[in-house]
C-alpha cells in the first residue's frame, strides 16, 4: 500500500512538474501594452493629419482605461480583414438582440499595462507589416465648463468629470461603472454610447448620449486595398521600426507597446464658440475615436 501511495505520489509530482514547464505557458512571450499620446500625430480614417471640423472643437483626454475586442497581425497591405493571423477576439453575446461585445467579460487597463499576451509558440511563424486592432471601451476625465445654478447655488468655472465610452460596432451593457455612479442599460449600444460624470455643488449626476451614426474614427490608412466594416472600431497601423519577425526560435518575450493617439481625439459641437465642452447647455459629443495608431516593437 506504501509503495502505491508513492508511487502515485511520484505521477502527481511529474505530472505537475511537466504541466508547469509547458513552453506554451512559460516560454517566451508575445505581449501587447497600451500608451496614451496626446503629442501624436492627429489623423482621420485615412490615415492623413487632420485638424478639428470646423465649428466643433476637441481636447486631450486623460485615460484612465482601455480595452480591445479583436488583434490581428497583417503580412501586407493587401491582406484582408480576417484572413491574417487572428491572435484575440473578445467574447459577444446575442442577449440583446444582434451579436455584440459582452461588456461584462472585457477586461480594461491602463498606461503602460498589458492588454493581451500569448505564447509566442502559438504565434504562426512570419514576417509581419500591420497590426489591426479593434478598440471597445474607454475611460478618461476631461474638463468642463458650466455657468448655472444648482439648487439656488450659482456655480460658473472649469471642472473635471470621467466619460465612459463604448467605440466598438456594438456593445451589450447591463450595469457599468463610470466613476462612483452606475448606470444601468440592459441591452445593446451602437459604436458612440457615452455616459458622463459631474460632481457639482456635492451632487454627482450622470448624463449619457449617443455620437452619430458613422461619426466616430476609426483610422485605417490601408482603406484602399483593405477595408474595415462601417461602424467597426478596427484601426490600422504598420509596426515600427520594421516588420514584427516571428521565426519560431524565440527565446525572449517581444514587447509591442501600442501608442495611441489621443491628440484632440475628444471631439464636440462647440456652439458658443469658446473651445470649451458645456455639457450642460447641451453641447453635443460628436467624436470619441482614436486619432492613430503607432505598434512599437521593444519595452
Amino acid at each position: 500500500m506504501k509503495h502505491l501511495l508513492l508511487s502515485a505520489c511520484i505521477l502527481l509530482l511529474l505530472s505537475a512538474c511537466s504541466k508547469s514547464s509547458d513552453p506554451a505557458t512559460t516560454g517566451p512571450q508575445l505581449i501587447f501594452k497600451f500608451h496614451f499620446d496626446s503629442t501624436q500625430a492627429r489623423l482621420g480614417n485615412t490615415g492623413q493629419p487632420v485638424s478639428v471640423a470646423a465649428g466643433n472643437a476637441g481636447q486631450h483626454p486623460l485615460f484612465r482605461k482601455m480595452s480591445s475586442h479583436y488583434l490581428e497581425l497583417a503580412p501586407t497591405a493587401n491582406t484582408m480583414l480576417g484572413k491574417g493571423a487572428i491572435l484575440y477576439r473578445a467574447p459577444e453575446t446575442t442577449a440583446g438582440g444582434e451579436s455584440a461585445i459582452d461588456f461584462s467579460k472585457s477586461t480594461a487597463v491602463g498606461e503602460g499595462e498589458t492588454f493581451f499576451k500569448v505564447p509566442l509558440s502559438q504565434v504562426a511563424a512570419g514576417s509581419y507589416e500591420w497590426l489591426r486592432l479593434s478598440l471597445a471601451f474607454q475611460e478618461y476625465d476631461v474638463s468642463f465648463h458650466v455657468d448655472t445654478v444648482i439648487s439656488g447655488f450659482p456655480i460658473k468655472g472649469d471642472y473635471t468629470g470621467t466619460v465612459a465610452s463604448f467605440i466598438g460596432f456594438n456593445t451589450y451593457l447591463q450595469d457599468f461603472l463610470v466613476k462612483t455612479k452606475t448606470v444601468s442599460v440592459n441591452g445593446n449600444r451602437k459604436q458612440g454610447y457615452w455616459a458622463f460624470e459631474s460632481a457639482l455643488a456635492g451632487q454627482p449626476n450622470v448624463v449619457s448620449g449617443q455620437a452619430p451614426a458613422g461619426a466616430t474614427t476609426v483610422v485605417n490608412p490601408l482603406f484602399a486595398t483593405s477595408p474595415v466594416p462601417a461602424g467597426s472600431c478596427v484601426v490600422t497601423a504598420a509596426f515600427a521600426p520594421g516588420k514584427l519577425v516571428i521565426t519560431g526560435q524565440e527565446q525572449k518575450d517581444i514587447v509591442v507597446t501600442v501608442s495611441l493617439s489621443v491628440n484632440k481625439s475628444f471631439e464636440w459641437v462647440d456652439d458658443n464658440k469658446d473651445g470649451k465642452w458645456e455639457p450642460l447647455s447641451g453641447e453635443k459629443v460628436v467624436d470619441m475615436g482614436i486619432r492613430g495608431m503607432i505598434p512599437r516593437i521593444g519595452n
